[in-house]
């Protein structure tokens, strides 16, 4: 069942715990780097919080709050974020996701690599985020599709009668 959820009950509760959900899972994902959790559980809950209200509010209302682009966008930068970071050691003599090669300016190797965690868990985050979001509105019939694509017709010229 997608749209309005009958109850107004669960409407406002939804609409009350969306917010919070989604803090909580840029919880996670902040804190990952040094606990447990981390970007994929993280992503999951903050597309929980985007995904709650599609449910259960008006479609009119809940697509506005986050529109369907909002999907492919996000997991398209949280993916380039993510391979970035990943090759970016490479250009300096590093291997793969070996930040310890990336410390500017004087920085200490156990603090290059704490920033490049997190900035490995914003990414996984981002990614799976828009994810979560762009599956949703698959399967639901939500998701924009291109427009059909249509040659150009040559313009008609105009008949006997002055129309075309």
């Amino acid at each position: 069942m997608i749209g309005a959820y009958p109850t107004v009950v669960v409407r406002v509760i939804s609409a009350l715990l969306s917010p919070f959900i989604a803090m909580f899972g840029l919880y996670v994902i902040a804190h990952g780097h040094y606990g447990p959790g981390g970007g994929f559980a993280g992503g999951v809950f903050v597309a929980v919080g985007a995904i709650l209200p599609r449910l259960t509010l008006p479609e009119h209302v809940a697509y506005r709050l986050i529109p369907t682009t909002v999907g492919p966008v996000a997991g398209a930068i949280g993916m380039l974020g993510f391979l970035a970071v990943g090759l970016a050691p490479l250009a300096f003599g590093g291997s793969f996701l070996d930040y310890g090669v990336l410390a500017f300016g004087g920085m200490e190797l156990a603090r290059a690599r704490y920033l490049g965690i997190l900035i490995v868990e914003v990414a996984v985050g981002l990614a799976v985020f828009g994810a979560m979001i762009l599956l949703f509105d698959v399967l639901t019939g939500r998701a924009q599709s291109p427009a059909p694509s249509r040659r150009p017709t040559a313009p008609s010229l105009p008949g006997p009668e002055g129309r075309p």
